[in-house]
């Protein structure tokens, strides 16, 4: 029996944690995430929003209960480093797709690059592309595109928090952009470069953070494998704590009493000094869950980690 074949019979154990992961391109967000669980022999792990095969960068998986945390990174604001070719237009809007047109004109000045990336700054409306993951009659929007189908999609806002270009060499334009959870960098190429008068694709993309996980953190698939054969406890090591996709929220840590009531989902008397909305919750140093303080200051739970709910009883 090979060693791939013992490790695939091992059982399956619980991992709480998570790794923010280094996606490499031409591999589906969902065939990254089943390649780390694997590794981990985990029973339960999920990513925190998807990237196209051609994008690389965070991808954060979350394992066991840090799949508790998983909505609060989706939610959160996230940085692409984007290359982008004006002049070309592609069915997909990036470089996996058919060409659909050329233009051949002049090329736009950098006072007017400049402008156009100004003007995609705070909110915005954004027309969702028909190649993606949306629905529409239950079927995936780019499942229509695939058999030429187009419908209407309606606008919605995002916002553009930063769009700093870094690289102008006609026709390739490479800039960095924060933007919101629902933001689709290839529709915001499309409308930057219709604000200059042209069309455009992305032909590069890169995701460098995911709310408080940076471009520092990541680690890859190769240095993952790598470590797991080294051992488990190797592998562990790259587990970073739950606590670590919440680290900008204030925090509440609780006596054993009040702890115990939490963690069986009842709620508690809030500190005078603990700020209303969302926090963290603790136990000593022990992460229990997340909370809300209300404005009458009660500290209500509304995620419990069941792996340290039982330290508590």
């Amino acid at each position: 029996m090979t060693e791939r074949e013992r490790q695939a019979r091992k059982p399956l154990h619980d991992v709480h944690g998570i790794v923010p992961l280094d996606k490499p391109a031409g591999l589906t967000s969902n065939a990254a995430l089943q390649r780390t669980k694997r590794l981990f022999r985990a029973r339960k792990a999920g990513h925190t929003g998807s990237l196209d095969p051609l994008a690389t960068g965070m991808l954060p998986i979350c394992f066991g209960e840090a799949t508790k945390v998983s909505a609060f990174l989706l939610d959160a604001e996230k940085t692409y480093r984007v290359v982008c070719r004006l002049g070309v237009a592609t069915d997909t809007g990036d470089a996996d797709g058919k060409v659909l047109e050329r233009r051949t004109d002049p090329a736009p000045g950098r006072e007017a690059v400049a402008a156009a990336a100004a003007g995609l700054l705070g909110e915005i409306e954004q027309v969702p592309p028909m190649y993606s993951a949306l629905k529409r009659g239950g079927r995936r929007l780019y499942e229509l595109a695939r058999k030429g189908v187009t419908v209407d999609r309606e606008a919605r806002r995002v916002r553009v928090s930063a769009l700093e270009v870094e690289r102008y060499e006609w026709p390739e334009l490479e800039f960095v952009v924060a933007c919101s959870k629902g933001t689709y960098v290839r529709s915001l190429v499309i409308d930057l470069a219709a604000a200059l008068g042209t069309l455009g694709h992305v032909t590069a993309l890169r995701r460098l953070a995911v709310g408080p996980f940076r471009e520092a953190d990541l680690i890859s698939l190769d240095a993952l494998e790598a470590l797991a054969a080294e051992g488990e406890s190797a592998l562990d090591g790259a587990l970073l704590p739950i606590d670590r996709a919440l680290a900008d929220w204030p925090s509440a840590t609780l006596e054993a009493e009040a702890a115990r009531r939490f963690a069986h989902g009842q709620p508690v008397a809030a500190e005078a000094s603990t700020p209303a909305g969302r926090v963290r919750v603790y136990a000593a140093d022990r992460l229990l869950g997340i909370g809300e303080v209300t404005v009458d200051r009660q500290l209500l739970p509304r995620r419990v980690l069941s792996a340290d709910r039982d330290a508590v009883d």
